[in-house]
């Protein structure tokens, strides 16, 4: 039975693999609480890596190479559990998968070890020459990222310069237009009139203060 596969923090190690163990039991638990069963699926071993297919269609569910795979184990308090840790070649995050098997999950495991101790004799038998062709496609793989990532990062760029200039027409003013002025306020709009009382004194020009209107007589001198 195939538990399901998590993403670790390290490579390899005890209680990393331990860890996810148990976050992938509890998952098991919950979906077997809502009625749902563990998948089964049926395990290729080989120098190449490890193959986990659907035991009825074999469709190839999940492919692991062997020079991905950093670190494999079986539970020693669970003998039907086994978990091995691959990098994963799309996101190269390290994900840790766990089976439970109803034969030793021992034997699986030392048949794994098996695996990359033919692997390893093939690789001193070839003189390093796949190493080396690894080398030259991982090489290659990084150097397309990289290249995806700066297209990305230009696409973005012009986006920007774009949106930016349309930004830039919709405030400029068509050509030939006059842009209209607002009318100028007079000073007499701002400043309210009151009329002056009697009391209160004449505003002085040049500081200085104007003569005196002579008061209107009522009589009239004969």
């Amino acid at each position: 039975q195939f538990l399901g596969s998590t993403e670790v923090e390290q490579p390899k190690g005890t209680e990393v693999v331990r860890d996810a163990v148990r976050k992938l039991k509890f998952a098991r638990h919950i979906k077997k609480s809502e009625g749902q069963k563990t998948p089964k699926v049926e395990l290729q071993i080989s120098i190449y890596g490890v193959k986990i297919l659907d035991p009825k269609t074999k469709e190839v569910q999940h492919n692991c190479q062997l020079h991905r795979i950093s670190f494999c184990a079986d539970d020693k308090t669970d003998k039907r559990i086994f978990t091995f840790i691959c990098k994963d070649s799309e996101s190269n995050k390290h994900l840790c998968y766990v089976f439970d098997s109803e034969k030793c999950a021992e034997e699986i495991t030392l048949t794994i070890g098996q695996a990359f101790d033919l692997a390893y004799r093939k690789f001193l038998e070839s003189g390093g020459k796949d190493v080396e062709t690894r080398k030259q496609i991982a090489g290659l793989q990084k150097r397309i990222q990289e290249l995806e990532t700066e297209n990305t990062e230009l696409k973005n760029k012009v986006q920007d310069l774009e949106n930016q200039l349309r930004i830039t027409q919709v405030h400029a003013s068509p050509a030939g237009s006059v842009t209209p002025k607002s009318p100028s306020t007079d000073i007499f709009d701002m400043v309210p009139f009151s009329p002056i009382s009697p009391q209160s004194s004449t505003p002085t020009r040049n500081g200085t203060q104007p003569p005196p209107v002579p008061s209107r007589s009522t009589e009239i001198s004969k």
